[in-house]
């Protein structure tokens, strides 16, 4: 097996990472790797924001949590607490990938396809990751959207899209297993 098909057999998603700050120069590969994903026409409509501001990761998190406890079903709410209540896993960095809505439908498709190479750099640098879209519930308000979208830097009317949080794992997991149902030729 190649050593890009073994990165994508091998990789998990983290769901309990070590404090320890991941250094810039690998930080750095990651985005590269990140604006590095095909996209629409080329258009490019988004943004690769690396927020190690753990202060700002807590305030985003508590902003999520409390969106979750105040909808209408709490059985999201209740299974992210039995889980220890933590949106972001004890991840000391993540990276955020605002979008520019007039480019709404073919802006979130090409944010998944630079949030894989994300997730795939990362792996391939022995870095775990996790695609987290409970980060956009810290967006869910008004004004603390405002607010988080000036502190991040989004560009003028660009709203988030995705993230990926990036750490060192406490343990290592085994993928999930492929349904190998789910591939269907046509011939």
């Amino acid at each position: 097996m190649n050593e890009t098909l073994k990165v994508i057999a091998e990789r998990y998603t983290c769901r309990d990472y070590k404090s320890e700050m991941p250094p810039d120069e690998l930080l750095w590969a990651i985005a590269e790797a990140a604006i590095q994903a095909p996209s629409g026409m080329n258009r490019q409509a988004w943004r690769v924001i690396v927020v190690k501001d753990r202060e700002l990761m807590r305030e985003m998190e508590a902003e999520g949590l409390a969106f979750l406890a105040g909808m209408e079903d709490p059985s999201g709410y209740r299974r992210i607490m039995e889980r220890g209540g933590r949106l972001f896993y004890g991840a000391p960095c993540m990276i955020v990938v605002p979008i520019d809505p007039a480019q709404y439908g073919p802006a979130l498709i090409d944010c998944g396809i630079l949030c894989q190479n994300i997730a795939l750099a990362a792996a391939s640098l022995g870095i775990a990751s996790t695609m987290c879209g409970f980060t956009g519930m810290a967006f869910a308000s008004g004004l603390r959207a405002e607010e988080f979208s000036g502190r991040l830097g989004f560009p003028e009317g660009y709203r988030f899209g995705c993230s990926v949080l990036l750490g060192y794992a406490n343990a290592a997991k085994p993928p999930h297993v492929p349904d190998r149902e789910k591939i269907l030729f046509v011939r």
